[in-house]
């Protein structure tokens, strides 16, 4: 008999909460696409769980905005809606705007290092222009944004940072497409402004930045609906 006295069970809100945690990330992360439809059973097979704990996540990220459950009781990621859109954007540039101020004046050589470094991941992935390297390149983009804000010293703004990110990440990959679509090949400039001011320590250049670099997607995503509705 194996003794195994050091391992602590296994218990089921543990599980629970793991299934909520990758769940949160892959939405944080653009990994689901705007409108996507998701089933407990599916989901349970990827994760290699048990329906129970993915319905309960499920049910959480519903409560937080994440997800939306429709008349059939289906479960989807919200689709992407001009109001939803222009929503998100402008408590993205409030809140957002704040924590790159509050970095621009934080952020350490040894950060900016690793921020250097997930650029030149990001942009060797676009120059690939390979549909298929989408979800990576979103979630390098989180990754680039997140090391930032985590230099901002407010454990208040960060929350509330990964809330609207939860909601708006799905949008992201939106955007990432209609990027594409739209034959724009200059968005890595966005981050170099983002990163060049924080070199500077210039917080209104920052906050400009990020401005730009959030706002310019989200506005080829209004330009597509418009088409689209056309």
């Amino acid at each position: 008999m194996v003794e195994a006295a050091g391992l602590a069970p296994v218990g089921r809100d543990t599980v629970q909460d793991r299934v909520y945690t990758e769940l949160r990330r892959a939405l944080i992360g653009g990994l689901f696409a705007p409108g996507q439809v998701l089933t407990i059973r599916q989901l349970a097979d990827a994760l290699m769980t048990s329906t129970m704990p993915v319905r309960e996540a499920l049910g959480r990220l519903i409560t937080e905005q994440a997800l939306e459950m429709q008349a059939n009781r289906s479960i989807r990621v919200p689709p992407v809606t001009l109001h939803r859109i222009e929503d998100l954007l402008r408590a993205r540039i409030l809140i957002e705007g704040e924590a790159m101020a509050l970095a621009a004046g934080r952020i350490t050589p040894k950060r900016l290092d690793t921020l250097r470094a997930i650029m030149a991941e990001w942009e060797e992935l676009r120059l690939g222009g390979n549909p298929a390297t989408v979800d990576s390149e979103a979630t390098l983009n989180q990754s680039f944004h997140f090391e930032i804000y985590r230099a901002c010293g407010s454990t208040i703004l960060l929350p509330m940072i990964e809330s609207l990110w939860l909601q708006s990440g799905p949008f992201t990959r939106a955007a990432i497409f209609a990027f594409s679509e739209a034959g724009a090949h200059d968005a890595s400039r966005f981050h170099h402004d983002i990163l060049h001011a924080l070199e500077a320590g210039d917080a209104p250049a920052a906050r400009a930045a990020l401005v730009a670099d959030i706002s310019r997607p989200f506005a080829y995503l209004k330009d597509k609906l418009g088409k689209e509705a056309a």
